[in-house]
């Protein structure tokens, strides 16, 4: 989704990830470096395993000791799964041991993206992702996805032609045919560059060979079912996987969901209607305080926002560092704000610098959002997040689809709409689309919990509710609130909710409403 790295677009922001550096590594402070403690998995799953993927499924992990009291190994992997033989790549892997002895099982965890890093997630924000009673009982598992981060990566710019990419001001007025040409070269030289850098791996940086990778990864570190946890774009991985492998299902959660049904029109659509939505809740609460940089009523302090937006457009605010924020920038830096609550401050505070003429604050949320720090790019993000999404969404809409879809945006979402959509980055990718978007249903699969918040921006509620009516045995719990995701966010009914399901097996009410 355009949810990158959930933990940076709230965590970081609101300081939660700098306490949860400190508390990651708390929870094996007693344990020293040099300690003997075993980091041997069981043996690997191999039941029903075709000889030809017997090298991989039969693989015995090599785990070493990389900080903090985490384990890391890499796992070997076909390139293509319809073709064992056509080569192999690397996914990295970081465990987190059970703290209170022997764990019951492994749970694996996604965090989202397409495109963001699992490793990173628990080894940098383990609290954030996974509350303590799941840290004590589980292995807690992340890993990198086919094309991201450490493991086997799709790479295509440098971080200057990445600035110039996502921060450059277009030469053409929005809207304009200049403008639309000028956009499509843009991301024709981005796809060529990310062709030309990948080493060959892009056709095979789908979901579908990810949720392959995802029953890898289960049966060498020896568990015959699937416990997961997933949030945003992981609720589509592992209800990926749930369609793929039913049988093998054990305890899935699946927190803030996409809906595999939808196309990427739709998708596009859906979450500007919930970005404008988040927006006017902020606005609301903003409006409450002494130091709201708007007067009036909501609907004034929008139509003020609409024009900030304008005039930004119109004449860039030139930063520190050399870069301008645009129209672009600053939609980016708010939607990172919108991700949490917590975050709404923030958000105060660059659109007051903004209007002050100071784009610093701004430009510190989107570089959030791409994982930008002191002019480096963290990860690889951001070209993972186009390699999944061109491989996985058709670009088939038709002219009269576009121009529904404007209409519906400019009509529910007047702020947001006219710097939302533009033309399908996907159009100059070196490779056709193998997804396809339908309904999933994993038939024969034990219970999947899904959990959707009712103002998410990112993965708007109705995803949920769609999601858990399409699986066979879907049971929806529902967070009434503001932010992206609903588990461990400081709601007690729902991380009961989730942390007996996964401990214990016990099935939640099927519609639950959290207060």
């Amino acid at each position: 989704m355009n949810s990158r790295l959930l933990r940076r677009a709230s965590a970081v922001i609101a300081g939660v990830v700098a306490a949860s550096l400190t508390l990651s590594g708390c929870l094996y402070a007693l344990i020293p470096e040099d300690a003997a403690v075993s980091t041997a998995s069981p043996a690997p799953d191999t039941a029903g395993v075709p000889e030809e993927l017997l090298p991989y499924y039969g693989q015995e992990l090599d785990w070493s000791g990389c900080g903090d009291g985490f384990d890391c190994t890499t796992v070997t992997a076909p390139l293509d799964w319809a073709d064992p033989s056509a080569g192999e790549l690397e996914l990295s892997v970081i465990r987190s041991r059970a703290t209170a002895g022997e764990p019951v099982g492994s749970l694996l965890t996604n965090p989202g993206g397409p495109g963001a890093s699992g490793v990173s997630l628990i080894r940098d924000s383990l609290t954030f992702a996974v509350g303590e009673p799941l840290r004590e009982q589980f292995d807690v598992i992340g890993f990198d996805p086919r094309g991201v981060g450490d493991s086997t990566a799709v790479t295509c710019y440098d971080a200057a032609d990445m600035d110039a990419y996502l921060f450059d001001i277009p030469e053409s007025a929005r809207g304009t045919d200049a403008w639309t040409e000028e956009m499509r070269q843009a991301n024709a030289d981005f796809a060529a560059a990310c062709e030309a850098n990948s080493d060959g791996i892009l056709p095979f940086i789908t979901t579908e060979n990810a949720a392959r990778d995802l029953d890898l990864l289960r049966a060498v570190l020896g568990d015959s079912e699937l416990n997961y946890l997933g949030y945003s774009y992981g609720t589509f991985l592992g209800a990926t996987y749930a369609e793929l492998f039913p049988d093998r299902v054990g305890r899935l959660v699946l927190d803030g969901a996409v809906d595999p049904a939808v196309s990427m029109l739709e998708l596009d659509v859906t979450q500007g209607l919930g970005f404008e939505s988040a927006l006017r809740a902020f606005m609301a609460d903003c409006l409450e305080g002494s130091e709201c940089p708007f007067r009036g009523s909501v609907d004034d302090a929008m139509a003020d926002l609409g024009a900030l937006l304008a005039s930004v457009e119109r004449d860039p605010l030139p930063a520190a560092d050399g870069r301008e924020l645009g129209s672009s920038a600053l939609m980016i830096g708010i939607v990172a704000a919108l991700y949490s609550q917590e975050s709404w401050g923030y958000l105060s505070m660059a659109l007051d610098g903004v209007l002050q003429g100071d784009p610093e604050t701004a430009l510190f949320l989107a570089d959030v959002y791409y994982d930008r720090e002191n002019g480096e790019y963290l990860n690889n993000q951001t070209e993972a997040f186009r390699a999944y999404n061109c491989m996985d969404y058709p670009a088939d809409a038709t002219e009269e689809e576009l121009a529904a879809a404007e209409a519906e945006l400019t009509a529910g979402a007047p702020t947001v709409a006219p710097y939302w959509l533009g033309p399908n980055a996907c159009e100059a990718w070196p490779y056709p689309p193998t997804g396809a978007r339908v309904p999933l249903a994993a038939e024969g699969a034990a219970p999947i919990v899904v959990v959707g918040t009712t103002n998410d921006p990112a993965t708007p509620y109705e995803w949920s509710v769609s999601l858990a009516e399409q699986l066979s045995s879907g049971v929806l719990v529902t967070r009434e609130g503001e932010g992206h995701t609903g588990y461990n966010k400081g709601n007690d009914c729902v991380d009961e909710a989730v942390e007996r399901y996964l401990l214990d097996g016990t099935v939640p009410e099927d519609g639950l409403v959290c207060g």
